[in-house]
This record gives C-alpha cells, sequence and structure tokens, in this order.
C-alpha cells in the first residue's frame, strides 16, 4: 500500500478524463501537458495525428515527463519500442494501464525481460468496449441471417423480386461464442434478449449468464459443426492463432455466418475464403484482418458473402471516459494493495 501514484498520460486524453481520474481517486496526480501527446484525430484515437512531430525541447519534455513517474496511462504514442525505453530507463515505474483491450500483444512485441514483466504490471481496456462490439456482433449475424447483401443488389438495380424469400430468425438459432471473455459475455446477453440458445467457449468451465451451454475450448469443431451461428471474440496469441483454421471450417454446416470482433490471426483467412466459396460459410462479417490495413489485394474486399469493417467497431464517443473509470478504479487498487482488473497474463500476453 502507498499513499500516492504520480501517473505520467502517455497517450492524448481529453481534460475531462484527466480530471475525472484525479476526482475518482484523489491519492493519483495525473501528470500531464496536452501539448506533447500527439493529438487525436477522432474520439479515443490513441495512436493520434502520425503527422506530429515533437521538437527537440518537447521530446525531452515528454521523455521527462515518462521517466519521472510511477504509472502511465497508455503506451508512449501507442509504441511497444517506446514502452521498453521508458521501462528501462524508469526504475520507478510500477503500472502500465494499455488502452486496447488487446494490450497483451503490445507488451509482448515490447520484448521486454523477465526481470522487467516482473517489476512492472500491465493491464488492459479488455471489457470497455464489450457492449460496441456486441452489438457488432449482432449486426454482423443479423446482417447475414436477413441476407443484406442481397437487399443491396437489388436496391441497387431497382429490382422487385418476382418470388420473395424466407429469412433466418435469430430465435431459431444456435450462436456459438468463441471467448467468453467480457465481449463474449456482452454478446451472450443480446443475443440470448433475440431469444437465441447461446453456447460458448471457455477455459474455466464456469457457468456464464445468458449462456445455456458452456463448451471446453478441446470440442470447439464438434460445436461449431452445430451451430447456426459463430462470434469470435477471442485475443490474438500464440495458443489462438488461425484456431478458426480449414479444419474446423471444414465441418459446419452450409450457410454458417460467422463474425469476427476479436482479433484477425484467430481466423485462418485462406480457409475462410474457401469456406465461403462453397458455402459452408454463407455469411462473415468482419471487423479484424490478419494483416491491418486489409491489403488491397485481398479476395475479402470483394467477397459477395463479406461485410469488412476497418476495425472500427469498437471505437464510440464514451470510450475515452469508461477507460479513465478503468484505470481510477485499478489506480485504487494498486494503492490499496488489492488486486487489479485485466492485469496482463505475461506467460501468453493476453
Amino acid at each position: 500500500m502507498t499513499s500516492t501514484l504520480r501517473a505520467a498520460l502517455a497517450v492524448d486524453l481529453p481534460e475531462d478524463d484527466c480530471l475525472l481520474i484525479e476526482r475518482l481517486e484523489p491519492r493519483v496526480e495525473l501528470l500531464r501537458d496536452h501539448s506533447l501527446n500527439k493529438p487525436s484525430r477522432w474520439d479515443a484515437d490513441w495512436e493520434g495525428d502520425p503527422a506530429f512531430t515533437r521538437t527537440p525541447e518537447q521530446e525531452a519534455a515528454f521523455t521527462a515527463l515518462l521517466d519521472g513517474a510511477d504509472a502511465l496511462f497508455g503506451l508512449p504514442d501507442v509504441s511497444p519500442a517506446r514502452l521498453a525505453a521508458t521501462v528501462r530507463a524508469n526504475p520507478s515505474l510500477r503500472w502500465v494501464h494499455a488502452t486496447a483491450a488487446g494490450g497483451g500483444a503490445q507488451v509482448r512485441a515490447a520484448g521486454l525481460t523477465p526481470a522487467e514483466l516482473e517489476r512492472v504490471a500491465f493491464t488492459t481496456s479488455a471489457g470497455v468496449h464489450g457492449s460496441t462490439l456486441a452489438e457488432f456482433a449482432l449486426f454482423g449475424i443479423l446482417a447475414g441471417a436477413k441476407d443484406l447483401r442481397h437487399l443491396e443488389a437489388d436496391q441497387a438495380a431497382r429490382h422487385w423480386p418476382a418470388e420473395r424469400w424466407a429469412m433466418r430468425h435469430l430465435d431459431e438459432m444456435t450462436v456459438l461464442i468463441v471467448g467468453l471473455g467480457g465481449i463474449g459475455a456482452a454478446t451472450a446477453a443480446r443475443f440470448k434478449a433475440c431469444g437465441s440458445t447461446v453456447w460458448g467457449t471457455s477455459r474455466s468451465g464456469r457457468p456464464v449468464e445468458n449462456v445455456d451451454r458452456v463448451i471446453p475450448l478441446d470440442d470447439l469443431a464438434q460445436a461449431a459443426a452445430q451451430a447456426d451461428a459463430i462470434v469470435v471474440t477471442l485475443p490474438g496469441t500464440a495458443a489462438t492463432e488461425k484456431l478458426i483454421g480449414a479444419e474446423l471450417l471444414a465441418g459446419l454446416r452450409p450457410g454458417t455466418l460467422l463474425t469476427n470482433v476479436g482479433r484477425g490471426t484467430v481466423i485462418d483467412e485462406d480457409a475462410l475464403l474457401a469456406a465461403l466459396d462453397d458455402g459452408r460459410v454463407g455469411f462473415a462479417a468482419l471487423d479484424v484482418f490478419a494483416t491491418e490495413p486489409l491489403p488491397q489485394a485481398s479476395p475479402l474486399w470483394g467477397h459477395p458473402r463479406v461485410l469488412a469493417s476497418p476495425h472500427t467497431a469498437a471505437l464510440s464517443r464514451q470510450e475515452g471516459t469508461r477507460i479513465a473509470r478503468l484505470f481510477a478504479r485499478n489506480a485504487t487498487a494498486l494503492l490499496d494493495g488489492v488486486p487489479m482488473a485485466n492485469v496482463v497474463d505475461t506467460v501468453e500476453f493476453y
């Protein structure tokens, strides 16, 4: 337990949210100079304007700010290399909070030593984006169920078909959520409210509200073969890379709907394209991709049964304030000597 915490603002955060942190946890002194941060181009633009360049004087001031802190709000410039430099230059640094839900991948990319990972606690913003991503997941499955592409094509052609066709209904579907963390739990609540039968994978096996059946990850392929729709919410780790691969996709029932709001590396995109082409996947709504930005040459851009979103489904005007509140709660926990939320596992980095 300590009496105060000097935290440096390492990314752009509106002053109102800075004041919110200090109001929620008065023992935090949030060190900040907004002129030193890359300015946001939109709400929760943590990377900031790439055209912004610090003067030598500003760079020295920013470095001094980081090196004099006990904690950081955000990775400096959202740069793993800058994070590593700060950890090594500041022996007093105790905690870094990543603004990304998948901040573990950024920590892994910093290449810190075991001793450095032991000295500094890392937390993420997992759960903050749950409601917005859950809404996109619901939207993506609905877009497939209601054949959005068919409707768009007919409207563009001003074509009124001679025969109507039946649409699929959520209350007749079994929806499999791959990953029952904060995003998965929020997604389960929304599909359950629509009358779906909800299944979900979990390593712990513990019951989750709104989930009718919790499935061990080892049984994922068998469950996927029985589902009408699959929602992927998993982070990108070595263990999850291409988890949704050729073997699993080969076992799907024709027309299975798929959406990914986790990380793009979880799905084998070549295998997904094959499954889309032969109809095992009837529609895929993707907010994330293995390589971002999605390369111009990717067939996913023009596939008639793909909805591509540029990794924007998590963004909302409330994101900064939600992360500020989470940071304040974790600061209280750190100061009181109790466990913080969303601590990064420094073995698997999620």
